[in-house]
């Protein structure tokens, strides 16, 4: 098994790791037994994860902890730093009441847990979409109150997007505070799951990727960046592919965008990869190699990439190994494991 770097000239910060409070968790295995919400893709992941099997038992007990386990999981993969974020689909399951109410709990949890450890945690604020008032009024409080450093967006809620402009309080409030919010991905919705499901492409292999690239493109398409230009979402898994389509993007979104054929499609002040260049910045979570994480940097730029594993959901100790090797250059690699995290994040 390679070794990471034991003293690299930078600090490692990993940008997507998970966690979850033990309260949300027994709420999911009510829901997996009362199968009270209409939400398939959460029944068919968390069915497996709420479960009693070695994995699931390995994967929950590492997801609620804020404390040793996850420290020492850490050091054991030369990591320093994390920022830590409500896992999918976090609040966004429930009603909008019960999801707010719920937010604030978890953050007031996120922020006692990163008070320990102040040197190793920071955290991203829990809300609720469906909500925007009252999902604004708890990122703001998330960050000016509780010393969080963005938002956590677990993608669709019910089947829901927040491209509608009635949702968009807390993209304002984000661009207000200078924070980013991390747009991650959760089971493909109730209107597009089956062709996914029945064949187990549902999640991580397949099914992440296709929904929250959606749920970007729709932002994009809604005209979002035009409203709030300096507003920043963050991408995981190398931007759930859309740094590789970028020319087909422009191309077929400009032909498209003066036919009048959809209503929902216009012009833009920009070209669709002008988007994803200035107001989208990525990780590496969950992918290991360094040759996709070199191509984001190479087409979207080395000030645009970080590094993330994606724990516990994919805890991989000897992946700092490899991308400590990564062949670019110092300066590209310390922007990628440390300069770019605290800059967005806020990092001091």
């Amino acid at each position: 098994m390679p070794e990471h770097n034991p003293n690299p000239p930078y600090k490692r910060i990993a940008t997507e790791e998970a966690w979850l409070p033990q309260e949300i968790l027994e709420l999911y295995r009510a829901e997996i037994r009362d199968k009270a919400i209409n939400e398939p893709g959460f029944q068919a992941l968390w069915g497996f994860f709420a479960g009693d099997n070695p994995i699931a038992k390995d994967h929950n007990r590492r997801i609620v902890d804020l404390g040793e386990e996850r420290l020492a999981d850490m050091d054991r993969a030369g990591i320093d730093i994390a920022v830590l974020s409500l896992s999918s689909p976090g609040v966004q399951i429930f009603d909008a009441a019960t999801a707010t109410s719920l937010a604030i709990r978890a953050n007031d949890e996120l922020a006692e847990g990163i008070a320990k450890n102040p040197d190793r945690y920071v955290g991203l604020a829990a809300f609720s979409p469906l909500d925007p008032e009252g999902g604004a009024k708890e990122l703001e409080r998330g960050v000016t109150k509780l010393g969080l450093r963005g938002g956590i967006l677990n993608s669709h809620t019910l089947g829901t997007y927040m491209d509608d402009e009635k949702y968009w309080d807390v993209f304002e409030a984000a661009e207000s505070l200078g924070v980013p919010i991390y747009l991650h991905p959760n089971t493909p919705s109730p209107q597009m799951l089956e062709p996914f499901l029945s064949r187990g492409l549902d999640a991580a292999v397949y099914g992440f990727a296709c929904e929250t690239g959606l749920h970007a493109l729709r932002l994009i398409v809604s005209g979002l960046f035009d409203r709030f230009p300096k507003l920043q979402i963050v991408l995981g898994h190398t931007g759930e592919a859309l740094p590789f389509w970028l020319y087909r993007l422009d191309f077929m979104h400009t032909r498209l965008s003066h036919s009048n054929r959809y209503p929902g499609v216009g012009p833009l002040k920009r070209k669709m990869s002008e988007y994803l260049r200035e107001n989208f910045y990525y990780t590496s979570s969950g992918v290991g190699d360094p040759k996709p994480v070199m191509y984001v940097q190479d087409v979207i730029g080395a000030d645009r990439m970080m590094y993330a594993m994606d724990y516990p959901w994919q805890y991989v100790v000897e992946e700092t190994a490899f991308f400590d090797a990564m062949p670019v250059p110092p300066e590209t690699l310390k922007a990628f494991y440390e300069d770019n995290a605290r800059k967005v994040f806020g990092i001091s």
